[in-house]
């Protein structure tokens, strides 16, 4: 059975096998667009804000 993917640049279906070197990227072109927007901060991952109670106590260095 073959998978199929689409490139997540450009959405060109891409066999997700061995003979694609780029995969899940179509080509290198998209990689490197991909790779640039991560660079300019494009995208983002969200952060878990904890409540301001909860403050983690650091311990101060043992001798």
């Amino acid at each position: 059975m073959t998978t199929l993917v689409n490139c997540p640049t450009c959405s060109t279906k891409v066999v997700w096998s061995e003979a694609s070197p780029f995969r899940p990227f179509c080509s290198e072109r998209c990689k490197q667009i991909d790779l640039g927007a991560w660079a300019e901060e494009k995208y983002t991952i969200p952060a878990v804000n904890l409540p301001e109670d909860q403050n983690m106590d650091i311990p101060e260095q043992l001798d």
